[in-house]
């Protein structure tokens, strides 16, 4: 492009994770003088920040690249993220792109904007091997007033058989305790009161440098400006007690886990290559709620998986209904290119996928419901996000998503609030005096 951006704009899909991407990325357009716009928006530049482990990757690039089109014929538009690092032939063939950018090459886009020449039939792609990804770019969201999420670890080196992250991320890697805590400091001094550490194997933090992920927390405790710290998701066999206790033990670290269980059936998760079984588990749920009964636990579970017989989800079902946890993410499974998974032969019809990922949203619903129902009458300190129909709303220090009457300048702040009607997806609650 022959003349600078005036405008830029950002979509990004998938993980949170791509989300602070997207905003470091976007810091560094603001800094070299462009105007960061909506993507619903007039833009010369839109970017897509694409995921892979979205079932429509291709379908959402397009539609997307259709929209932009639409608000401005002769924009540019560039597509960077897990998806671009994948299959960037293919994103390339798509009509309207302009320059596609691997995943080494994403944090320096500014510096590709030259290879972009809307005149060319095909678009521009700079990718290196993944193989090659080794460095660590750290990043952090700044587009919520009241939460930022702190990029403290990337790739992984799990062989999940289901799973395509490490080949469109590479293997895990992170900066040192030091580093990763100057970039928290900079968030301090921010209005943010709460930051999420995420990655995509946040307990392998430090493994390249004879470091921890408990190194990491017991040195972001001690941040003065920040009044939550959330931990976004680790893997069971990661989470150590001595986590555990650490934050409990904690005035900044929240009562909240969220930890991927996947299956209930030990024979799938030797078939999708994970790094535990039921039993341990267990355990970690059973010691979490021993020292605080008051935590609020997430899971992940996939539904579908080939050689998933009825017995084994069923298995899946009565092990997250035994287990004292507060709400699941399901996903159902779908084919993903380069995948062991795809060897294997018993594959799962899509209408008893649907159907198994049915019955297990609604054991989520039922679980959520009585968590919330367990703190009724009770207070807890509530962050406020956001304001709707007239309505403060945030969440409590262990996750219960709270609403109350109050006034909207009461965003970005803490108050105590009794918690008084269970309305299953939220909770009604009064500010305490």
């Amino acid at each position: 492009m022959s003349t600078p951006t005036k405008k830029v704009a950002f979509h990004t899909l998938g993980c949170k994770l791509n989300f602070s991407e997207s905003s470091t990325i976007s810091r560094e357009f603001i800094n070299h003088g462009f105007e960061k716009v909506k993507y619903s928006g007039f833009a010369d530049l839109y970017v897509i920040n694409t995921c892979s482990v979205t079932e429509n990757a291709d379908k959402e690039a397009r539609k997307l690249i259709r929209q932009a089109k639409r608000r401005n014929p002769s924009s540019a538009i560039a597509i960077i993220g897990c998806y671009a690092q994948l299959k960037p032939e293919s994103i390339a063939k798509i009509n309207g792109v302009d320059l596609v950018l691997g995943a080494e090459e994403k944090f320096n886009l500014i510096k590709y904007l030259d290879k972009i020449d809307l005149n060319k039939t095909s678009a521009t792609i700079v990718q290196s091997e993944i193989s090659q990804t080794k460095e660590f770019m750290p990043s952090y969201s700044f587009g919520e007033r009241t939460r930022s999420y702190l990029k403290v670890q990337d790739g992984c080196d799990y062989t999940c058989s289901f799973c395509t992250i490490p080949q469109a991320r590479g293997a895990s890697r992170s900066d040192s305790v030091k580093k990763t805590k100057e970039i928290a400091l900079q968030i301090s001094k921010t209005d943010i009161r709460e930051i999420v550490l995420t990655g995509v194997n946040i307990g392998d933090f430090g493994k390249d440098k004879s470091e921890n992920f408990l190194d990491l927390i017991t040195d972001l405790d001690t941040l003065k400006d920040i009044d939550r710290i959330r931990i976004s998701s680790i893997e069971p066999n990661l989470l150590t007690n001595e986590i555990i206790q650490f934050c409990h033990n904690s005035n900044k670290f929240t009562p909240h886990f969220h930890i991927p269980l996947q299956s209930g059936s030990n024979k799938i998760l030797k078939l999708m290559r994970r790094r535990y079984f039921t039993e341990l588990y267990k355990e970690r749920i059973e010691f979490i709620k021993s020292i605080n009964p008051d935590t609020c636990i997430g899971v992940d579970v996939i539904v579908g998986f080939p050689g998933e017989e009825e017995e084994d989800f069923l298995k899946t079902y009565e092990f997250i209904n035994s287990l004292n946890i507060s709400y699941l993410h399901v996903f159902t499974y779908s084919e993903r290119p380069n995948t062991d998974a795809l060897k294997i032969n018993r594959v799962v019809p899509k209408e008893e996928r649907s159907k198994r990922s049915k019955m297990l949203h609604i054991l989520s619903d039922k679980k959520k419901r009585s968590f919330y129902e367990g703190f009724m009458g009770d207070r807890r300190p509530v962050l406020f996000e956001s304001y709707k129909n007239e309505k403060l709303i945030g969440h409590s220090d262990n996750y219960i998503k709270v609403e109350v009457n109050g006034p909207k300048e009461l965003i970005n702040t803490i108050r105590s609030v009794k918690l008084i009607k269970n309305q299953g997806g939220s909770a009604q609650g009064i500010i305490c005096k």
